[in-house]
């Protein structure tokens, strides 16, 4: 080999170096702006530090999550802490009416244009002018969303979907970091409507808090006056940071065809099960890919595994999954279907 192979081979191999190094820093850039928004959000909810992880994926992920919880359980303080932490930069094309964070309590007498906004007449310049509803935020606490009508709930089913909302047959685009809490509560059945499935589907997670260990509870009353403080003083990142991050992580973190495998196999099994009555749509795992790829992130790595998997599809497929009548034990019939194409996946990364 001449010394002009050897040169022309030295620059490609300084070349790729310089471009994995690129890389590595992009996603370390990323990771640190999780890692910032997560401990900011921490400062204010204490004791759930599972459930602050999971929003965060789901958020970066451009997903929503449902939270079944009790009432005083801290669900308006995460959404706040979570919105009131990502400021805007006065990037281009950002909306002057978007906000951090709104919350909205649903009421069985509540009309979809006091979600989405309403046209209002401005008798100085004869002309109708459209006033933005509270879904014009980056986060959004639509609390006890149950307990609204099912025309309020497809109000919200288009905004969460396509990100957008429809009035007058006009339709305003939300931001791209538009992100929803919904809460509902577990046990107050009286004057809901439940969630159908199509508006479930819409929700990357579902989960269910239980109360707060006992010295997590102790350290919520020894330091609510620090907490109040910190809600002014806290860190943040910028909404531009985040969306930087969610591009990055998307381009960066690889996901392997046998992850994809596995989970098309317990897709699979999950609908040919006799305890299943109605399985899981293609969508949810299309939905999962994303949210795969932030935890991994999360975790310093550049690529998924099967420990991410196993952390994140019971959170997207339990509320996806109906069970036959008498079959209750959900996280059984999960176990028994991920068993097989976990194992096979565990195989696959040994050769």
């Amino acid at each position: 080999m001449n010394s002009d192979s050897l040169a022309d081979m030295d620059t490609i191999s300084s070349t790729e170096q310089a471009a994995d190094n690129s890389v590595d820093a992009g996603l370390n850039k990323a990771s640190r702006t999780l890692q910032t928004l997560m401990d900011t959000v921490k400062q204010q909810v204490l004791g759930r530090d599972d459930v602050i992880e999971l929003a965060i994926i789901a958020l970066v992920a451009d997903g929503h999550v449902l939270l079944e919880d009790y009432p005083g359980s801290g669900k308006t303080t995460l959404a706040k802490a979570l919105g009131e932490a990502i400021v805007n930069d006065g990037a281009s094309g950002v909306d002057e009416h978007i906000v951090a964070f709104r919350r909205i309590q649903f009421t069985p007498d509540l009309l979809p244009s006091d979600v989405t906004g309403v046209p209002v007449f401005d008798s100085n310049s004869n002309a109708f002018h459209f006033r933005h509803g509270p879904l014009f935020a980056h986060v959004v606490l639509a609390d006890e969303i149950n307990r609204t009508s099912p025309k309020v709930q497809s109000a919200m089913l288009e905004a969460m979907g396509e990100k957008q909302v429809t009035v007058d047959n006009v339709t305003y685009p939300l931001d791209d970091l538009f992100f929803v809490i919904a809460t509902q509560n577990p046990l107050d059945l009286v004057g809901t409507y439940p969630l159908p499935t199509p508006q479930l589907d819409r929700f990357l997670f579902k989960i269910s808090m239980d109360h707060i260990d006992r010295d997590a509870e102790l350290s919520v009353l020894d330091t609510y006056k620090q907490r109040r403080q910190a809600s002014v003083d806290h860190a943040s990142v910028t909404r531009s940071e985040v969306l930087a991050a969610r591009q990055e992580i998307d381009e960066t973190v690889v996901i392997s065809p046998a992850i994809k495998t596995a989970l098309v196999d317990i897709s699979r099994a999950l609908r040919e099960d006799d305890r299943v009555l109605q399985g899981n749509s293609t969508r949810s795992m299309v939905l999962m890919l994303p949210a795969l790829q932030v935890c991994a992130a999360l975790r310093g790595r550049n690529y998924v595994s099967a420990e991410d998997v196993e952390k994140l599809l019971p959170r997207v497929l339990g509320h996806r999954i109906e069970l036959a009548p008498g079959v209750t034990d959900m996280d059984k019939v999960l176990r028994d279907n991920m068993r097989q194409p976990m194992d096979e996946l565990a195989r696959s990364t040994l050769r």
